[in-house]
């Protein structure tokens, strides 16, 4: 596969990483991309010690940024076809919407999880679809399953994750160019820490699942050809409650789930 590009967004810590591996492992080639070029650059040190005879490129690149993910694509599709596109670079923070202080932190998880994510899917798409095969991995959550206080942006931002995965899956029925969303529920990574969502009550009723086996699942279902992958059957069931329960109960429960200490 060595005519097989991937590119990988967040791809220094977490599930990046992971997907990286995968890739790799499966001799396909490999961009990666996200704010912090030392690790992209210890990652690739990584994949090429490994000896999978793969090329490996870094773009180091802040999606939060206008026009990044424009600028990004055309960087990375240059003189070759990606046949997957992982979006999986995503912010979330723990606070109340209309917070003043918060508004900057809620802006950049728009521009990341929405805004580029959109952008850089859409880039994909037309060459997809025009060579008549492609995938499309987008890192969704839990979280779009339901709406959560003091995780507003984030919780919403996945819902349109999902949302836009679902459509564009069916718009492409038939293409050869598949979508897979794909919904874990906590995972070890640094994205509490990063949100300063360390003492969130969470991560006292549930444990993080560990970041390769939920990429794994993630990459398998994606090949397959499934539009959404909801990782544990304890998160299987947690998607289905907001079927059964009033929504207001559940936005209630959420809040609970958020709920930091002091």
């Amino acid at each position: 596969m060595s005519d097989a590009w991937v590119l990988i967004t967040g791809a220094s810590s977490g599930l990046g990483v992971e997907f990286a591996r995968l890739a790799a492992a499966e001799g396909r080639n490999v961009i990666l991309t996200a704010r912090r070029a030392e690790r992209l650059e210890a990652l690739k040190q990584e994949l090429m010690r490994d000896n999978h005879g793969i090329e490996i490129e870094v773009i180091p690149a802040d999606l939060s940024q206008d026009g990044a993910a424009q600028a990004l694509w055309a960087k990375a599709s240059a003189g070759r076809g990606i046949d997957i596109l992982v979006n999986n670079a995503g912010l979330g923070a723990n606070g109340f919407f209309g917070d003043p202080d918060n508004w900057p932190r809620e802006r950049a998880e728009i521009a990341v999880n929405v805004a580029a994510l959109s952008a850089l899917m859409s880039a994909a798409i037309g060459p997809m679809r025009a060579r008549g095969h492609g995938y499309i991995l987008n890192v969704a959550s839990t979280a779009a399953f339901m709406p959560a206080p003091r995780m507003a942006v984030y919780h919403a931002s996945k819902a349109y994750v999902l949302s836009l995965s679902e459509a564009a899956a069916e718009e492409l029925s038939g293409s050869g160019v598949k979508v897979c969303a794909l919904c874990p529920g906590p995972v070890a990574t640094e994205f509490f820490e990063q949100g300063e969502m360390e003492d969130s009550f969470l991560l006292k009723i549930t444990r993080p699942a560990p970041a390769d086996a939920v990429a794994r699942a993630g990459w398998t279902g994606m090949k397959r050809g499934r539009r959404i992958v909801v990782t544990g059957v304890s998160n299987k069931v947690f998607a289905f409650l907001p079927r059964l329960l009033p929504r207001r109960v559940m936005v209630f429960a959420m809040r609970m789930v958020w709920a930091r200490k002091g």
